[in-house]
């Protein structure tokens, strides 16, 4: 068969599943990346037969997408902030909204000439490996409480080149004793009641402890903000994204914590999606 064929093969299969209205560009996705190509090459080579290793592994990957497996886990791998990183069933896949995240440290870091930061619940490390690509001078430290996501999360500083500090343990418990410029953050926010409205592939595939905090999503805001007022320098800065409806939830728990300057970033949808707050100078 042809990879034209191939791919319509592939199209076909996964109109069945549950993302239907993907599959001509899920199977083009996963085509590309078996192949190491890109698109212009594949409508070169249209006709080329596709081996029988290489059809072996496509049939795989398919039938992988077909029960709704996200293709960054298929693949191993996803972009953010315009770089590659690796991902697993262990992390949360990075996702474009988290890049707000990034632009708002960005923004506030030059008032600090080499900021300490650190990043509670690394997963893959997206936000802890771009921040130290992205200011060299920064001392970055990332925390998680799942060994298996900061395996991933060290392959992705290797990657990259990066001088991370990986520490294993509750939110900031590992840094108790230390203090830092900036607290960044994005926690598992999502209500358990809510469960039954994600997508599969977020459901089904994603790590739970990753994404859900008790039933109405707060949880881990109620014992992080608290522990990252004690933790920054006056003047220091607690980044945190959030969920859908919870700015006001948040914006008071800053408020009960002492924080100032308290702030919401909005998504492309126009959703609350960062919130930024200081520490009192006095």
């Amino acid at each position: 068969m042809t990879l034209s064929e191939w791919l319509k093969k592939a199209e076909v299969r996964l109109l069945a599943g549950p993302h239907s209205e993907r599959a001509r560009r899920d199977a083009e996705a996963l085509l590309l990346h078996l192949l190491n190509r890109d698109r212009a090459w594949l409508i070169a080579h249209a006709y080329d037969a596709l081996p029988a290793e290489e059809a072996s592994c496509y049939i795989a990957q398919i039938e992988r997408r077909l029960s709704g497996e996200p293709i960054q886990y298929i693949t191993g791998e996803t972009e953010f902030y315009g770089r590659l990183f690796r991902v697993n069933p262990s992390v949360l896949i990075p996702r474009p909204e988290t890049e707000h995240l990034i632009e708002k440290a960005l923004a506030l870091a030059p008032a600090f000439p080499a900021p300490r930061i650190v990043d509670v619940g690394s997963g893959s490390g997206a936000i802890a490996v771009t921040l130290a690509a992205e200011l060299p001078l920064a001392q970055i430290s990332s925390i998680d409480i799942s060994p298996a996501a900061l395996a991933v999360a060290r392959a992705n500083a290797a990657l990259h080149q990066v001088a991370v500090r990986f520490l294993e343990g509750d939110l900031l418990a590992p840094v108790a004793t230390e203090q830092f410029e900036f607290v960044v953050s994005n926690p598992p926010y999502v209500p358990t009641t809510d469960r039954d409205t994600l997508s599969v592939e977020v459901r089904d595939h994603e790590p739970a402890l990753a994404l859900f905090a008790d039933a109405d999503g707060l949880s881990i805001y109620r014992r992080l903000i608290p522990a990252a007022h004690a933790t920054l320098v006056p003047g220091g800065w607690l980044l945190l994204e959030i969920g859908y409806g919870q700015s006001e939830a948040i914006a008071a728990l800053l408020t009960a914590s002492g924080f100032a300057q308290i702030s919401f970033t909005p998504d492309l949808q126009g959703i609350p999606r960062v919130a930024a707050a200081q520490k009192r100078t006095r």
